[in-house]
C-alpha cells in the first residue's frame, strides 16, 4: 500500500511513510470489509461515515508538516484512522466527532491500541476545540461548504488547516490554510470527494 499508492504518487515525507506502515488501517474499519483494508478507496464505517482512502490521509498529513513539537484539532474523528496516523507524527491530537456512537468507539479503539497522546470528544466540529488552541495543524475530515470561522481563529501563527470544501455529494476542493502575521492565505490542492459537514 505504502509503496504502490502513496509513496509513488508523490507523497515523500519519511515521518509520514512510517506512520502509514505503522498504523494498522483494517483494525479502523468493520470486519465486514477487512480484506479490502488496503485498498486505495474509501470504506464504509457505519452512520453515514466513511474511512478515507490511504492516499488521501498520508496526502494530507504531509501538507499540514507535522512534526513531534506541534499541537493538531482534527474534526471528524470517525474511526480514529486520520487521529492515530497524526499521532504517530506529532505531539498531541485533539479529535472531535459528531457521531455518539463513532466517538465512542474511537476512542475506545485508540486507547486501546495505546495512542496516550490523542484526547477524543463527542461534539460539533464546526466550534473547533477552544479550551485547547491555538493550533498547529487543524485537519478537517468533512467537508463544509465553507471554512468554518472559529478554526481558522484557533489557528496558530504559522499553522497550518486543510480542508475539504463543496457542496455535498459533489466534487470538493482541498484547500490548505496557512497563517502568518494574523492573515490567512488559501491554497488550491486538488479535488476530492469527502461526507458533508455536519452540525449538531
Amino acid at each position: 500500500m505504502v509503496e504502490t499508492q502513496i509513496r509513488n504518487r508523490g507523497v515523500t515525507s519519511s515521518g509520514v511513510l512510517d506512520a502509514m506502515k505503522k498504523v494498522p488501517r483494517h483494525l479502523f474499519i468493520p470486519e465486514a470489509y477487512r480484506d479490502e483494508a488496503y485498498n486505495d478507496y474509501p470504506l464504509s464505517i457505519g452512520y453515514g461515515q466513511t474511512i478515507s482512502q490511504p492516499f488521501i490521509v498520508a496526502y494530507m498529513t504531509e501538507a499540514v508538516r507535522p512534526a513531534k513539537n506541534k499541537k493538531a484539532l482534527e474534526i471528524g474523528t470517525g474511526s480514529g484512522y486520520q487521529a492515530a496516523v497524526l499521532a504517530e507524527v506529532t505531539g498531541k491530537v485533539y479529535t472531535i466527532e459528531i457521531v455518539p456512537e463513532l466517538a465512542r468507539e474511537s476512542a475506545e479503539r485508540l486507547e486501546n491500541m495505546g495512542y496516550d497522546n490523542v484526547i477524543c470528544k463527542h461534539g460539533d466540529g464546526y466550534q473547533g476545540w477552544p479550551e485547547h488552541a491555538p493550533f498547529d495543524i487543524i485537519v478537517v475530515t468533512a467537508a463544509p461548504e465553507k471554512i468554518p470561522q472559529p478554526l481558522i481563529d484557533q489557528l496558530a501563527e504559522g499553522g497550518r488547516l486543510i480542508i475539504p470544501v463543496g457542496a455535498a455529494g459533489a466534487v470538493q476542493e482541498l484547500l490548505l490554510v496557512t497563517k502568518r502575521n494574523g492573515k490567512t492565505d488559501e491554497r488550491r490542492l486538488t479535488f476530492v470527494r469527502f461526507v458533508p459537514f455536519r452540525r449538531l
